[in-house]
């Protein structure tokens, strides 16, 4: 149930009457100037491919904090996709011609856009996706840091060579671009997602197109103008990073286009599902961020107050909208009752804190749709029928927006269907276990594999955490949350969670594809393992 109500729920946003009021727009008001200094108008083109020319329907865009409208943006047709998608593929062939490190200088010049643009559209963030400015701004910085990462990364793209058995010759292994790539983004992280993936992907020599969520089509206009610019200055193809914004009909073309060489999707591990076994129907590359049902096991030498810090975050944070939330804490039985009285004194000294998230006293913005608001309605009311406790929250608050509490649950066993699903919302299943071997193998039994992290005191322990019997996530932590990642390592998970690695580390072999090379300057043929084959 709550799976499907994720990420890729987006139909109750966008059916909003055109007939609305034009004037009562949130871009009108001052309060939000912001917004134009972005670039942005009332009614915005949702596609570009060199040029902003869009054909698809009228989407408008909802602030959850409020339920109005921010602005609107005219989707991309079937035609305007095809339009992007042919655009890109014609840019990759000047693009990866470019030496690397020239590459490499139009992505730190995109950083330094950015940077320019940090407030602005930290806000807009903030206002159209709904966490907190801190959060906001911190997403659009990831991004200056994968710039950051990936400039250095123009100019040590690796290359091996290998020791050739035959006299004269020389292997060795070479790296080259893929091509055009497409990048399937939700509305969790806006920004974020698609920085990892474009600036990574520039400087290995590939084009893309965006597919944004529909949700949070601003943002990716925004973001679009900025890289424009940049390539407009560089007398680059504004294609190398062409935009549609569009609903399921656009992804799905996406997908099954053979033109796109990757398909990167982040979102629900269902509908991820399907996008792997398309993408692989036709032999192409998928790289995916799907769903996490993330735990914090708390043993018993836990060092309490570092937990109970990390926990209010890793929990309610970004109203538990991080695929790296925390969704299960499982506490050692000496500090359960402890920690769950704790946790549920640190949730109460939040609720005032609750509420528009351009505040700077704010803590917790709203959910992102009133579908994900029935979601979380609809998942607390299973878990009492189920015989689950309410220990804090449980209810939504009766305010403009969408506004929950943040909520912990106990009383549930750690293998019921509802804790081993994913709730799209700041709800914390906490469950007791009697030693941390049983608490590694309650964090293993979910489907997805995506965050862990373990509090102990004892470095036995932690040895055992990250090895082969220990956690078997993608992020595996120790005495810090689950959730914030930082971009110098790969991200992503394991199992249900897609296996897909962005970011850091070796991710930038995604995104090239490789080739084992022999060259022969001995003037004579020798054949490997000493075969012999007719006269020689």
């Amino acid at each position: 149930m709550s799976r499907v109500l994720c990420r890729a729920v987006f139909t109750l946003r966008i059916k909003v009457p055109l007939a609305c009021n034009m004037s009562a727009y949130l871009i009108d008001d001052p309060k939000y100037a912001f917004l134009k200094d972005l670039g942005l108008e009332k009614k915005n083109i949702g596609v570009f491919n060199g040029k902003w020319e869009a054909n698809g329907r009228v989407i408008q865009s909802i602030s959850p904090a409020n339920g109005k409208v921010i602005a609107e943006v005219q989707a991309g047709s079937l035609s305007d996709y095809e339009g992007c998608a042919s655009a890109a593929q014609d840019a990759w062939h000047s693009w990866a011609e470019l030496p690397a490190p020239a590459r490499g200088e139009i992505v730190r010049q995109i950083g330094d856009a950015l940077r320019e643009k940090l407030q602005p559209l930290g806000q807009l963030v903030s206002l159209e996706m709904g966490k907190i400015l801190p959060e906001a701004i911190g997403e659009v910085v990831e991004y200056v840091h994968v710039c950051d990462l990936a400039l250095g990364l123009s100019r040590s793209l690796p290359g091996t060579v290998f020791p050739s058995e035959r006299p004269g010759h020389i292997l060795i292994e070479k790296w080259n671009p893929l091509g055009a790539i497409g990048i399937i983004t939700a509305f969790n992280f806006p920004v974020a997602v698609f920085g990892w993936n474009s600036a990574i992907a520039m400087v290995c020599g590939d084009t893309s197109v965006w597919k944004p969520s529909e949700t949070t089509p601003l943002v990716a206009v925004a973001v679009t103008k900025i890289v424009e610019g940049v390539l407009k200055k560089n007398d680059l193809p504004g294609a190398v990073a062409a935009l549609c914004v569009g609903g399921k009909e656009i992804g799905q073309q996406l997908v099954k286009d053979p033109r796109m060489k990757l398909v990167s999707f982040t979102g629900s591990t269902a509908v991820g599902h399907q996008v792997g076994v398309e993408v692989q129907t036709r032999f192409g590359r998928h790289l995916l961020e799907l769903g996490g049902n993330n735990a914090i096991v708390v043993n018993e030498d836990a060092n309490l107050e570092l937990l109970l810090s990390a926990a209010l975050f890793a929990c309610a944070g970004t109203a538990g909208q991080r695929c790296t939330t925390t969704r299960r804490m499982l506490i050692h039985k000496k500090v359960y009752s402890e920690v769950v009285s704790k946790l549920a004194k640190s949730f109460a000294g939040v609720v005032n804190k609750i509420g528009d998230p351009l505040l700077s006293e704010t803590l917790i913005g709203p959910l992102h749709t009133p579908a994900a608001v029935e979601a979380y309605k609809k998942t607390v009311a299973e878990a009492v029928k189920q015989g689950g406790k309410i220990e804090f929250g449980g209810k939504v608050i009766e305010r403009e927006g969408y506004f929950v509490e943040p909520t912990i649950i106990t009383g549930l066993p750690h293998d019921s269907p509802l804790v081993k699903s994913e709730c799209f919302a700041p709800i914390v299943y906490c469950i007791e276990i009697p030693d941390l071997e049983t608490g590694i193998k309650y964090n293993n039994e979910v489907d997805q594999g995506l965050s862990s992290s373990l509090f102990t005191e004892n470095l036995g322990n932690v040895f055992k955490w990250i090895g082969p019997h220990g956690s078997d996530c993608g992020i595996v932590n120790v005495n810090i949350p689950t959730n914030g990642a930082e971009v110098g390592g790969a991200f992503g998970g394991e199992k249900a969670t897609g296996g897909g690695r962005e970011c850091g580390s070796d991710s930038w072999k995604a995104y090239m594809r490789r080739s084992t090379v022999t060259i022969n300057y001995s003037g004579a043929i020798k054949l490997a393992q000493n075969i012999k084959f007719g006269d020689e």
